[in-house]
């Protein structure tokens, strides 16, 4: 599995990361058995939420006798400090660690969000004291939004930006470049959701795959097409999809990565025409 610099901290990453999901509603035994034959494969970052069930519980056991040698990465859907703290302290507890390598703002997505984040008594500021304790490595956000994300840029230094860097996002409602952009102009590295991902459901009540909000790529030659134009652009790592099956697929595909080609890239636009991004600017 190829690794990438985190940003300019000198911490290097697999490109493919460990989707924390894949763990959730599984046995113990199954959980130690998926963290097991991803570190075999090369990967070393991991990322888990409390949002995803008791993907925390599965993975600290199981994460447990590999822990030092790997990046671990999570996240709180806080905005106040105090709750926040107290998710932080329960995600450290269940991960059985006494710190994480990278602590995110999950879902970023409104101007509430920002703005309850940052003020004081805000998330923000748990976090960095967090940091200053060595709770908390590195500070980060996931964004589901254009113009949070590039705020968020502005009024504070993060060393990382998880958001989607989807095919049919770039070529049909151009989200996503505008993130990479700032981030890139800021120092901030990026990491990557959705670039397995395809479209929208057509009815979010009825999924195709119970880990899966979208339609996920099924098609073996176009998700390795849609992953190499992820893994193509100016990111440090990509999340694969919660559902087990197309995780161990997508990380046999990333360990085989080549950048993509510009008349690969004009398939997946001309493959891309027509479908229904997940998400759109004008939600942004």
């Amino acid at each position: 599995m190829q690794q990438r610099e985190y940003g300019k901290t000198g911490e290097m990453l697999s490109i493919i990361g460990f989707a924390g999901i894949v763990v959730s509603g599984v046995n113990s035994d199954q959980a130690a058995d998926d963290v097991a034959w991803s570190i075999d494969q090369g990967i070393n970052y991991f990322d888990v939420a409390p949002a995803y069930g008791n993907a925390q519980e599965m993975l600290g056991p199981a994460l447990e006798p590999h822990r030092n040698g790997v990046f671990l990465a999570c996240k709180t859907k806080y905005r106040d400090a105090k709750t926040a703290r107290q998710d932080l302290e329960n995600s450290l507890r269940l991960l059985r660690t006494d710190r994480f390598d990278l602590y995110q703002l999950h879902s970023m997505k409104s101007q509430e969000d920002l703005d309850e984040a940052t003020s004081p008594g805000g998330v923000l500021e748990m976090v960095s004291k967090a940091r200053d304790e060595g709770l908390v490595r590195h500070i980060g956000f996931s964004a589901h939004s254009s113009e949070v994300a590039v705020e968020l840029m502005d009024r504070f230094h993060f060393d990382s930006v998880l958001f989607p860097v989807n095919w049919v996002n770039y070529f049909e409602s151009g989200f996503g470049p505008r993130i990479m952009e700032k981030a890139r102009q800021v120092g901030t590295a990026r990491l990557a959701l959705k670039g397995m991902a395809s479209h929208q459901l057509e009815d979010p009540g009825h999924r195709v795959r119970e880990k899966c909000w979208y339609h996920p790529l099924e098609d073996p030659e176009l998700a390795r097409l849609a992953l190499r134009f992820t893994l193509s652009q100016p990111v440090t790592a990509a999340i694969p999809p919660g559902d087990p099956e197309l995780f161990r697929a997508t990380v046999e595909m990333g360990q085989e990565f080549t950048e993509i080609t510009e008349a690969e890239t004009d398939r997946l636009r001309q493959a891309a025409a027509g479908l229904p991004p997940l998400f759109e600017l004008a939600h942004a």
